[in-house]
């Protein structure tokens, strides 16, 4: 008989365990008991276990949010919808893959955990050995001061000094480059942003001439004060 997922007993009870892990409780799982359901929902559940989606799935109840009951609803909603969900401890829960095979479900986790552990690091060992396992001292500087430096700043990075490899450290000149490499971008931004306005103003006096101290006062430079009494006489020559 071949392996199959999901499936075990909760004392004498068969049940199909829907989430091993409740999120915040990881020594509690979720389960329904399948000797208490209808046959409308039965059938189709013990049809999506046996299936390749369900036996792919981590999680039971990823695979029955897409698996309907005979009337069209999906399972995962409906078991929920009519309390059929249980909160048990793992360690009560015995998973049985095949007819010679139990195991505690706790323990199960465990070994999952552990082979998603595994996994991982065979991932990290893999990137690793792809770079010759050598590191960018700059970058292990920048992550352990938890500095995330723009894209276009990382590609014109100057390479450490060898006293900057062995502090295992970026240096002050290093920092004052980027600091001023993000002052010319912005000093950059800040021309364009005045070429646009100016193009603005322009088109806006096409279509609606008015003073310039009108139209953005911000701009006006010097202005005079306003005095007491009769304003003074400005004699304008040509």
């Amino acid at each position: 008989m071949a392996f199959l997922r999901h499936v075990g007993k909760h004392g004498d009870r068969k049940v199909a365990v829907i989430f091993r892990e409740v999120p915040g409780e990881p020594h509690m799982c979720l389960v329904t008991y399948t000797e208490l359901l209808n046959q409308h929902i039965h059938d189709p559940m013990v049809q999506c276990i046996e299936s390749d989606i369900g036996q792919s799935s981590e999680n039971l109840a990823d695979a029955l949010n897409r698996t309907f009951t005979r009337d069209g609803r999906p399972i995962l909603q409906v078991l929920h919808a009519e309390g059929q969900l249980k909160k048990v401890n793992t360690e009560n829960i015995v998973m049985t893959p095949q007819p010679n095979t139990k195991i505690k479900l706790s323990e199960l986790n465990k070994i999952l955990d552990e082979m998603k552990q595994g996994e991982a690091a065979v991932k990290r060992m893999a990137e690793l050995d792809s770079s010759h396992g050598l590191q960018d001292p700059a970058d292990v500087a920048r992550r352990m001061r938890g500095e995330n430096l723009p894209p276009q700043l990382q590609e014109n990075r100057q390479a450490p000094t060898k006293a900057q490899t062995a502090q295992g450290a970026l240096g002050d000149n290093q920092i004052a480059n980027n600091l001023r490499q993000q002052a010319q971008k912005m000093a950059a931004e800040a021309k364009g942003l005045m070429a646009e306005s100016e193009r603005l103003l322009k088109e806006a006096a096409q279509l609606d001439p008015v003073p310039l101290a009108k139209a953005v006062p911000a701009l006006e430079i010097n202005p005079v004060a306003k005095r007491r009494g009769r304003p003074a006489k400005v004699k304008v020559t040509a």
